[in-house]
């Protein structure tokens, strides 16, 4: 449902506290004297059937005793009384409900209440919540020791302990907060249901998330990523352990932790993560200063040499790196500092340094274009002031020419008593300052995390980019399913993988130790050799792999031992017989592995990391989430330990990491057409400089049971349009790498029907808008543009989704040179066909009333006039029958 009805959540006009008591210390006390004293500008309505008044003002025996209908209701009573109190709310008009009670973990409960709730579109916020806080509205529905000042911070939480614990952090250090919002059991309103609101709320400049569980991710996903283009979004999630690791079928099953997963999964929706509550306001503030990482080179100013190391070590620590000052910016300082400054960066300019020394230093090194980031620090010395040393960085930092991309510039003022007024003045100014080098080097990489996070948020991989034999693949796999297995055998794997183009090693199949000895007299050694069971997935834990067995006789007396080892081990298994294959003679290759598995909340997963025997052990793996690119494979790779051992080393020659991350493609691609899938695992996946080999392969099949977190590109809806001129256009949706085309587009096209497109006001397209109308996430939204010959676009229809699924509402613009040939019709005709194939009701849109070829156009597609608000618009509206919406 998401957003419907939640202007009576935070601009109530009234509100009843269901609940209310005057027994000191209870819940029902400390919500009437929140709600009270808060300086809410409507009536606030205790219902108590046993008091008269409620710290003075009156109360009301029940419900239906209200003298108006309120807009929100905060309920504090006990559990089995809050679905009748819901329906009759709902009866009276009330919208919305937070549901303080606890005790709802009885299914059925919670069922009754939701019920009661939807045939009035009442939105439940809880149960078993905090409650809710809007400062600058004077709410507080809460039960919080405090009440937060205003601020630009939204803080959503599941955990009411954590938010009053955020809540009293954060009143200490200074910040303020737009709203407070605590989710509690999430029986209706859930994150990505304030994500979408939140996104469009100009109090909130930033938003902070503790999370403790995601029930809807792809709701989640789209909601996410829709606010973290917008504004910062900052998590912290709870239970980093992978205790459901256990019982897994595979390595990658095993690897595949559910933490793995959101981390993942928030790094995609580009999103910041963060471990604790310090962390999380210092990203929030530091995110949120205005600078703009445009690299990761960082730059350190020091007066002492200690903290200049502390801040390389600790830069070092979190995997950043220290910028290499130019040869014309060492002579710069050479020429302000004295002889024994330090020659390189970090850039000690001697602990007695005054403020003019660090005015001049600071000057040489902004002048360096590759000192993409400064830290400026300070350590109190009895022979030069700390203030005075800020108020020069001040000066210099306040005096830079205007007009320019601002990089980011971060401080630390050591120590408490003399750096405190030097912080204030730097804070004031607008410049983050921190206590410690740690804590300064750790903002700097947030920055740099967040802007990588936002460069994946720019991906839009297809579904199915590379080249297969689906036809092979679906056989293997439906052969499986008749015969009612869930494993596939390693003929079948490898067959599988061979199909979706994976480089494999074939085996061959012997039945006895005299059969494996006879197959091998046909290859060239050395071999290995491996025992053939459904029954055993894991053939070296119990002696059923040997390798570089030399001929035919070595291969039948391994093959002897083998049964009987393996017998012993397990004596319940079945055993098959023999896989044997020649040993690829790969010397220097790295040993990896990759594979697919479901996550519950995200559904399917791809993975790699570290391959081999002690996979698990080393447990140096990365996730991502389908649909993967060679952008999102590649920043896979690099997230892990082994990607460094791809790289060229003694005598061995660099990986070719192109092949290993098309691997990571083609998995993908499996998840997305084989979704029957649940585990596979390619280990080990030799790779060199010669490419990618996959050795040993194990694939499990389940029931289809979790959709995909992300919409994939929709690369079907592709297709080809020849104009009434002849002209012949692509027609396809849009992507983020189209910004440059749409104000192009806007640039190209006349200054009238730019002003009827947009409402007046906007001739030129701002870089900014046209970044946010080409990055788009089509679980929601779509666009779809005409392409020409040359690679420009001329035409764009666009359509935006309710957060509900219900209506959408749609957008035209046809250059000016190519109207009156049948474009515009086409595109828009193509929007509603969608709209319709998605299963939405209505597609509508505001036109202006002057319009004309605009109205003719949608009168002839069937679209209805209605009545505006604004005399100058006219609505324009279709509805649309019903039909099976995609997943």
């Amino acid at each position: 449902m998401t957003t419907r009805n939640f202007h009576a959540l935070f601009e109530p006009r009234a509100i009843a506290l269901i609940g209310a008591s005057n027994t000191p210390g209870s819940v029902g006390e400390v919500l009437a004297r929140n709600l009270l004293e808060s300086g809410f500008s409507g009536p606030v309505l205790p219902v108590n059937p046993h008091a008269k008044a409620v710290r003075s003002a009156l109360a009301y025996a029940s419900v239906a005793d209200l003298p108006v209908t309120p807009d929100l209701a905060v309920i504090a009573t006990p559990a089995p009384t809050v679905p009748g109190i819901v329906a009759e709310l709902g009866r009276r008009g009330c919208r919305a409900a937070v549901v303080i009670s606890a005790g709802f973990s009885d299914g059925g409960l919670r069922q009754d209440l939701l019920d009661a709730a939807r045939p009035h579109l009442l939105r439940v916020v809880g149960p078993n919540c905090l409650g809710f806080i809007s400062p600058a509205r004077g709410i507080n529905a809460s039960f919080s020791q405090l009440t937060p000042r205003p601020g630009d911070i939204a803080l959503v939480a599941q955990s009411g302990a954590i938010a009053t614990a955020a809540l009293d952090w954060a009143h200490a250090r200074g910040f303020g907060f737009s709203h407070v919002v605590t989710l509690g059991d999430m029986a209706d309103v859930d994150f990505g249901d304030v994500l979408d609101y939140l996104a469009l709320d100009r109090a909130t400049k930033a938003i902070v998330l503790y999370v403790e569980s995601i029930y809807d991710a792809r709701k989640f996903m789209t909601a996410g990523r829709i606010a973290a283009r917008a504004k910062p979004v900052v998590v912290i999630k709870s239970g980093r352990s992978a205790a459901g690791a256990k019982a897994a079928f595979s390595h990658t099953g095993a690897l595949a932790g559910s933490d793995a997963v959101y981390d993942a999964a928030i790094r995609r929706a580009g999103m910041l993560r963060v471990t604790e509550l310090r962390e999380l306001f210092d990203a929030v503030n530091t995110l949120g200063a205005g600078a703009w990482v445009r690299g990761e080179r960082l730059a350190i100013l020091t007066n002492g040499g200690g903290a200049g190391v502390m801040a390389v070590d600790a830069l070092a620590g979190h995997g950043g790196r220290l910028a290499d000052l130019a040869p014309e910016t060492l002579e710069a300082l050479d020429a302000v500092l004295p002889a024994t400054w330090s020659h390189a960066n970090p850039v000690d300019i001697i602990g007695d340094a005054p403020p003019e020394r660090y005015a001049a230093a600071l000057e040489a090194v902004l002048a360096d274009r590759g000192a993409e980031a400064l830290l400026i620090l300070n350590c109190p010395t009895a022979v030069a002031d700390s203030l005075e040393a800020a108020q020069a960085v001040v000066r210099v930092l306040e005096n830079r020419p205007k007009g320019r991309v601002r990089r980011p510039i971060l401080t630390c003022w050591l120590g408490e008593t003399s750096a405190a007024p030097a912080r204030k003045l730097l804070i004031e100014r607008g410049f983050p300052s921190h206590e410690t080098p740690d804590e300064a080097v750790r903002a700097f990489m947030h920055m740099v995390d967040h802007h990588r996070n936002q460069e994946l948020l720019l991906q839009t991989p297809p579904a199915s980019p590379q080249a297969a034999d689906r036809k092979a693949a679906r056989r293997i796999i439906d052969a499986v399913l008749v015969e009612e297995r869930d494993t596939l055998t390693a003929l079948e794997a490898e067959a599988l993988l061979a199909a979706y183009g994976v480089p494999v090693v074939r085996n061959a199949v012997a039945a006895t130790p005299k059969e494996a000895a006879a197959l091998a007299a046909t290859m060239e050694g050395p071999f290995a050799l491996k025992i053939r069971s459904a029954d055993i997935s894991h053939k070296s834990d119990v002696g059923g792999v040997v390798l570089g067995l030399a001929d035919p006789a070595a291969v039948e007396t391994a093959a002897e031992a083998m049964l009987e080892r393996v017998g012993q081990a397990l004596p319940q298994a079945r055993l098959e017989g023999f896989l044997i294959q020649p040993m690829a003679e790969r010397p220097h290759a790295r040993e990896l592995i990759a594979g697919l598995a479901v996550d519950p909340t995200f559904g399917p997963v791809v993975l790699f990391g570290a391959g081999g025997i002690a996979v698990e052990v080393a447990a140096d793996r990365s996730v991502g989430l389908p649909p993967l690119n060679r952008v999102l494979a590649r920043e896979m790779i690099s997230r892990t330990r082994v990607s460094r051992m791809l790289r060229a080393f003694r005598d061995r020659g660099a990986v070719d990491e192109d092949t290993v991350a098309e691997v990571l493609e083609r998995l993908s691609m499996m998840a997305i057409e084989i979704p029957e899938i649940a585990e596979l695992d390619i280990n080990p996946l030799l790779a060199d400089e010669n490419g990618v080999l996959a050795l040993d392969a194990r694939v499990r099949l389940a029931a289809p049971s979790a959709r995909f977190a992300i919409r994939p590109y929709p690369a079907g809806l592709e297709s080809e349009l020849t104009l009434e001129s002849g002209e012949r256009l692509v027609i396809r949706p849009i992507r983020p790498q189209d910004a440059p085309l749409l104000e192009h587009l806007v640039a190209n096209t006349s200054a009238e029907d730019v002003r009827l497109r947009f409402h007046g006001g906007l001739r030129t397209l701002p870089n900014a808008l046209a970044a946010r109308l080409s990055q788009i996430d089509y679980d929601r939204e779509l666009a779809m543009v005409a392409v020409d010959q040359e690679g420009a676009i001329v035409g764009v229809s666009r359509l935006i989704a309710d957060p509900e699924g219900e209506a959408a509402e749609f957008a035209l613009l046809v250059r000016t040179d190519h109207q009156k040939q049948g474009l515009g019709r086409a595109l828009l005709g193509n929007i509603v066909d969608y709209a319709r194939s998605r299963g939405l009701r209505r597609v509508w849109g505001d036109v202006m009333s002057d319009n004309e070829r605009m109205l003719s156009l949608t009168d002839a597609l069937g679209f209805r006039r209605e009545l505006s608000e604004d005399f100058r618009l006219v609505r324009v509206a279709v509805p649309l029958e019903r039909e099976m919406a995609a997943s």
